[in-house]
C-alpha cells in the first residue's frame, strides 16, 4: 500500500491543485506498479505554515514562492 506525502507552503496551491496533484501522483504509482494498487494508493497533501519552511537557514513564505511562480501574491 503505497503511501506519498506532499508538502506545500500553505496558501500556494488551490484546493483544485491539489486535488489535481493527488490525481497525477496516484497515476503515476500506478504506472509502476499497476492498476491493481490504485484502490489502496494514499496521496496526503500537509501545508507548512508560511515561514516554517527552512531553506538556507530563512523561512519560505507564501509570497515568497508565489514570486518564484511569477504569480502576484493575493493578500490574506
Amino acid at each position: 500500500m503505497p503511501l506519498v506525502t506532499v508538502k506545500v507552503v500553505e496558501g500556494v496551491f488551490t484546493t483544485e491543485q491539489k486535488k489535481e496533484m493527488i490525481s497525477r501522483i496516484t497515476d503515476a504509482v500506478v504506472d509502476v506498479e499497476g492498476e491493481a494498487l490504485r484502490p489502496v494508493t494514499w496521496v496526503l497533501v500537509e501545508e507548512v505554515d508560511s515561514g516554517l519552511w527552512g531553506i538556507g537557514g530563512t523561512g519560505l513564505t507564501t509570497t515568497d514562492v508565489q514570486s518564484l511562480q511569477g504569480r502576484v501574491p493575493v493578500p490574506h
